[in-house]
């Protein structure tokens, strides 16, 4: 049986550590490859072509949209499954929209990880089963403010997330490695495609689609 090569991408050295330790228990995974961020990860993945990716979503830099993107735009057939905390259907939605073929969450058993990464190998996809249920009500009821927010950039939405969370403007500017100016021409575009003012009334927004963390 041939062993499947995984390139993890996540920030959090310590993540990183425990689930490259699950993967190697199990005989169906090969070389476990690890990135602290989409540029690394960008590297990596032109270096030993992996079989799958397994992603997260909230990293420095150009963030895990962006890095779904690029990987695609370089190779149509990368196999992309999405490992992230956040478990509200913005993200699924986003996530398979960019062309990961994949979303599970951290809450998951690590079986799950082991599990999804098989299935996706061999060329089908995996979405964690209560995501996929709301993933397909979602569908049939869709609303007017998911569907403005689905006009953001991947880079966009990165920034009108941590503005939502409570993050200042400098601060979003360090978080995410641009400038203070990029972030503010983000912003004024951010509140014309949603359609508010203040940043008070896109936290509101934001709220309302379940996009603010709770501590």
């Amino acid at each position: 049986m041939e062993k499947i090569n995984v390139l993890l991408v996540d920030d959090h050295a310590v993540v990183r550590m425990g689930y490259k330790t699950y993967l190697g228990l199990s005989e169906r995974i090969g070389e476990v490859y690890e990135a602290d961020r989409g540029e690394t990860a960008f590297q990596l993945y032109h270096q030993y072509q992996p079989d799958v990716v397994v992603m997260d979503l909230s990293m420095p830099g150009i963030g895990g949209y962006e890095s779904i993107r690029r990987l695609l735009q370089r190779d149509a057939q990368c196999k992309i499954l999405v490992f992230s905390i956040h478990n509200e259907l913005i993200y699924v939605t986003r996530a398979i929209k960019a062309g990961a073929k994949g979303y599970i969450t951290k809450s998951n058993v690590p079986e799950t990880l082991v599990n999804a990464v098989c299935l996706i190998a061999q060329g089908g996809s995996y979405v964690d089963p209560d995501l996929a249920q709301q993933l397909a009500i979602s569908m049939i009821s869709d609303q007017d403010e998911a569907e403005k927010i689905k006009q953001l950039s991947p880079r966009e939405f990165d920034v009108f997330c941590l503005l939502a969370n409570g993050y200042t403007t400098r601060r979003t500017a360090e978080k995410l490695c641009l400038s203070y100016k990029t972030v503010c021409n983000h912003t004024t575009a951010i509140k014309e495609k949603i359609g508010v003012e203040t940043l008070a009334e896109l936290s509101l927004f934001a709220s309302r689609q379940g996009l603010i963390e709770t501590q």
